[in-house]
């Protein structure tokens, strides 16, 4: 009777593994996971719409949603950023590898206009702290993206911050 028992237990807990297992690949599949991207502003849109979503990711600390901000971005913004530039914040050492800043740019009247990421890749640019620059039309079409000049003639003047003006980041 008590090997019965054994026996059972042993089946239940690997059928029960096998199910849980089971259920989360229906739920997470392995195939459709996506890595982090490189410097591919389509890819990098996918990536934060559609495997690891913004809007999910902490709020920038202190600013909240639609606060005052300037052009080129907007009257009105919110800033996203991934576990990766928040937990590089808290320590104050500028922004790791992988960091992404995600804004969202609105009119005076609330109304979205574009989206705007920064995301740091190793070596990518160093000479602008290794940021790739993205923006992107409401309806996700690319605008602008990679060592845009723009970015970098603006962001250059918060190098001794890591090229970045939401907040303090070194």
């Amino acid at each position: 009777m008590r090997k019965i028992i054994m026996v059972a237990s042993a089946l239940f807990f690997v059928f029960g593994f096998a199910i849980t297992a089971g259920a989360i690949h229906e739920i997470i599949p392995s195939e459709s996971q996506m890595p982090e991207p490189g410097p591919d502003a389509a890819k990098l849109n996918e990536y934060i719409i559609k495997y690891d979503p913004y809007r999910a990711w902490q709020l920038w600390p202190d600013k909240g949603r639609l606060y005052k901000g300037s052009q080129p971005h907007g009257a009105l913004l919110t800033t996203f950023m991934n576990n990766a530039a928040y937990f590089s914040r808290q320590k104050k050492q500028g922004m790791a590898d992988r960091s992404i800043i995600v804004k969202e740019n609105y009119t005076a009247d609330k109304k979205f206009v574009a989206l705007s990421v920064m995301y740091k890749i190793k070596g990518y640019n160093p000479a602008a702290g290794d940021w790739f620059w993205a923006k992107y039309s409401p309806d996700g079409k690319v605008e602008a993206s990679g060592k845009v000049k723009a970015c970098i003639d603006c962001h250059t003047r918060q190098a001794d911050n890591d090229f970045i003006f939401t907040g303090t980041v070194k």
